[in-house]
């Protein structure tokens, strides 16, 4: 395999390991909150922001620890007549099926950055334009116009109301750390078919 195909594998194993092993501590986060919660509607008057936080952080715990979760092979696998095969048949079956996850990832990272501009307030049907022009106008005239751009803010429609676009930002963050981290799991299975070790 070319130099930059294993310099492109162990850059997002190092990147998703960092970012995984940061947001399993997530979960002590979540409990904390959790319990706040519990203890704010017994001892005090019950606080609006605890079960929409504590869903945002699992949220977050899950799209961005799901990565790290692929690269240790920790992910659910039926693993009826898996265990028993080759290395070799393993990495076949894996290319094979690891190419229906890409589109999947990839139909859900269109989503996930249409939803986001919604949040932003953009109504229109091509979001990556809007992005686009977002951030050139955001380098290139500032904060300010690129302010002039967003419309009205998605906000939850619960009773703490909090605006929608970090967790949706955090979303398309974590989708394509899993497209990223997919794309080197298929490479890594496409070097172990050609019998080199990655």
């Amino acid at each position: 395999m070319p130099r930059f195909v294993h310099l492109y594998i162990h850059a997002i194993d190092r990147l998703n390991r960092a970012i995984g092993r940061i947001a399993m501590y997530l979960i002590f986060v979540m409990i904390g909150v959790l319990l706040w919660s519990s203890v704010s509607k017994v001892a005090f008057n019950p606080s609006l922001w605890t079960l929409e936080t504590a869903q945002f952080l699992m949220v977050a715990y899950y799209v961005l620890g799901g990565p790290y979760s692929i690269q240790l092979g920790s992910n659910v696998r039926m693993d009826l007549f898996y265990g028993e095969w080759s290395i070799k048949t393993k990495a076949w079956v894996d290319a094979f099926t690891v190419v229906f996850l890409i589109f999947y990832l990839g139909v859900l990272l269109y989503g996930a950055v249409g939803s986001t501009a919604y949040s932003l307030g953009y109504f229109g049907t091509e979001p990556f334009s809007f992005f686009k022009d977002l951030i050139v106008t955001l380098l290139t005239q500032g904060f300010g116009a690129a302010g002039e751009m967003l419309g009205f803010l998605e906000r939850s429609s619960t009773a703490w109301r909090p605006v929608m676009w970090p967790i949706k930002s955090l979303l398309v963050f974590g989708v394509t750390l899993m497209l990223l981290q997919v794309l080197a799991e298929f490479l890594r299975d496409i070097g172990r078919i050609r019998g080199e070790e990655i």
